[in-house]
């Protein structure tokens, strides 16, 4: 992997995430910011008791491309791993909670997406 693109997962940032619309079979793109905790690839979002019509689709079809934006822009494949297990997720939320300034954990726990992205040769350079 090209250094300059695995520098841009070294840090969270916004990106944008495409992944295939589950009835539709058709690219559909979001915004949204990535988490890097220990070299692993995070998106979280707010809490909300609504499912996600992004997550519904990863469910579908783990296979999405991560649009790099910002210094580098690139389009990086990628898989994602929806993360349900109770302790798993109130770990990682820990972390995003502490990131964005929340307080409500235990509602993000409840209703925040959460997924771990895998992208195949991304050695990450410095774990944050």
């Amino acid at each position: 992997m090209d250094p300059a693109i695995r520098h841009e997962f070294d840090h969270g940032r916004t990106i944008d995430l495409t992944t295939t619309g589950r009835k539709t079979g058709r690219p559909r793109r979001i915004e949204i910011v990535f988490h890097n905790f220990d070299g692993r690839i995070y998106i979280s979002g707010m809490p909300h008791s609504r499912r996600r019509s992004w997550l519904a689709n990863i469910e579908a079809d783990p296979e999405v491309t991560v649009h790099l934006k910002g210094s580098v822009t690139a389009d990086v494949p990628a898989t994602a791993r929806e993360i349900s297990d109770p302790v798993e997720r109130r770990t990682v939320l820990e972390r995003v909670a502490r990131v964005w300034r929340r307080t409500d954990v235990d509602r993000m726990v409840a209703e925040s997406p959460l997924i771990e992205l895998t992208i195949p040769g991304l050695a990450l350079a410095t774990p944050a």
